[in-house]
């Protein structure tokens, strides 16, 4: 017969079950297994290893040099190095392993494995306790000046009188009056106080692009497409000199202002340097291969400097007759260039962009953007006003030492005139710096004036400082 089978409630089963889970994990309830020791030693020599690894090499290599040159490996002026040997306590043991920096005779050879460009902070290179390692150098943060603070300006004068469009200006260096050349082949000249019509030369056979007068006589000098270049004198309002070599229109002139030199440039690629009194072409300055849209002077080098329509600036030796340095940063014509009165600086313009140099060399300072139109001309005063003027009729005024834009205007054009006739084609400011004359393709010559109702708190400057100021060439 078989076994009787002893019959258990569901109650007992489950309870039977419960008994033997407890008595198998209770007894290990809340500690930790214990450690394996060899999977603690292969985990502490990798992690040595991995942090440790290329400065081991490092040191090893630099003990290998110190063997060769004799010096102790234990030398206390170098830096820490740190080995792969652990204690007990966790920590790394020290070696110090580098020659000493004011060894005479014994010097490291300077490659990529000398260990004081690891930079272990704490310690000293060469014995000094100031510094913390020879590859951390101090340098001063980049700031951004404030710009100055300018009083914005405002239209008070509009003057007609010309039948064509107004090509250049000029004015007089007693400051009374200036004069201005137009598409109607007249010279007319105009009182600077009153704005009216005090004389009109007529001598031209087609647009006058250029007019200087001298500071020394009683000279009026003009040029023009018809490729004159005449000399009036102003006690007879007579032309007594003409200037002949020019083989195409002339658009730019520049008087010398220490010696009796006149340099006349234009649409035949060159400049040409001219001796006041006898007529003489003392120099041709050859080397632009376009047009050469505009020419100033000054006393110091480089004394003439040159723009082109083939997007090159060129500074010229005026006694040898040669170009010293040939400015290349601009990609389109430049045409227009002008001189800082006091700052030993020039800037030079075209479409979209001014730049700024420092003389002689012809240094590059900044580069301004955001007037972006066809830049036709220039002009800087004493008080560190810029102010640029394009093709369709705007005007943007800058502050000069730090290329900040703090106005811009558009005047508009004339009853009678087309919209597209808002150019303004020259500008320049009177010797007070506080007139802006602008001769404009409207027939009109328009003055601007500085706001004498303005200040910080009614026009403050809305600037904001760049972290860093990309450099654009």
């Amino acid at each position: 017969m078989g076994e009787d089978i002893q019959k258990h409630s569901v109650h007992t089963l489950v309870f039977r079950s419960l008994k033997r889970t407890h008595d198998m994990f209770l007894s290990e309830e809340g500690g930790l297994p214990p450690l394996d020791p060899k999977a603690v030693s292969a985990w502490r020599s990798s992690k040595a290893k991995d942090t440790y690894g290329p400065i081991v090499e490092l040191v090893t290599k630099q003990q290998e040099i110190a063997r060769k040159t004799g010096l102790p490996t234990n030398y206390p002026g170098g830096p820490l190095a740190l080995t792969n040997k652990l204690e007990q306590d966790g920590e790394a043991t020290q070696s110090l392993a580098l020659m000493p920096s004011g060894t005479p005779g014994h010097q490291l050879p300077q490659t990529s494995a000398n260990i004081s460009a690891v930079g272990i902070p704490g310690y000293a290179t060469g014995g000094s306790s100031n510094n913390t390692t020879q590859s951390l150098v101090s340098r001063k943060a980049p700031t951004m000046p404030k710009p100055q603070w300018h009083p914005p300006w405002k239209l008070c004068r509009v003057i007609s009188g010309h039948i064509g469009w107004v090509r250049c200006v000029a004015v007089d260096p007693t400051n009374e009056w200036f004069c201005t050349g137009s598409a109607d082949r007249v010279i007319k000249i105009w009182d600077l106080a009153s704005g009216k019509l005090k004389l009109s030369l007529t001598g031209h056979v087609s647009t006058v692009r250029a007019l200087q007068v001298s500071p020394r006589h009683p000279y009026l000098f003009s040029a023009g497409e018809d490729r004159q270049v005449k000399c009036w004198d102003l006690e007879y309002n007579k032309v007594i000199r003409h200037y002949h070599g020019h083989l195409s229109a002339v658009y730019s002139m520049a008087l010398h202002p220490t010696i009796d030199v006149l340099v006349t440039c234009g649409r035949d690629s060159t400049a040409r340097v001219w001796d006041m009194r006898t007529k003489a072409n003392i120099h041709t300055l050859t080397g632009h291969t376009n047009t050469v849209a505009s020419v100033v002077c000054q006393a110091a080098e480089p004394q003439i400097i040159t723009s082109s329509h083939d997007s090159t600036i060129r500074l010229w030796d005026l006694a040898a007759g040669r170009s010293m340095a040939t400015l290349t940063n601009h990609k389109k014509s430049v045409r227009a260039v002008a001189m800082h009165p006091n700052l030993y600086m020039f800037a030079s313009a075209s479409p979209d962009n001014i730049k700024q140099w420092k003389c002689p060399e012809g240094k590059f300072i900044q580069n301004l953007s955001g007037h972006n139109a066809i830049l036709n001309c220039l002009a800087i005063n004493a008080d560190n006003v810029m102010v640029s003027g394009a093709d369709n009729g705007s005007l943007h005024f800058w502050d000069f030492k730090t290329g900040y834009n703090f106005q811009r205007s558009q005047a508009p054009v004339q009853p009678g005139s087309m919209d597209s006739e808002a150019g303004v084609f020259a500008m320049t400011f009177d010797h007070s710096g506080s007139r802006l004359i602008t001769a404009e393709a409207d027939k009109t010559i328009k003055i601007y004036k500085e706001d004498d109702e303005a200040n910080e708190e009614t026009h403050p400057i809305n600037w904001k400082p760049d972290l860093l100021k990309r450099r654009r060439y």
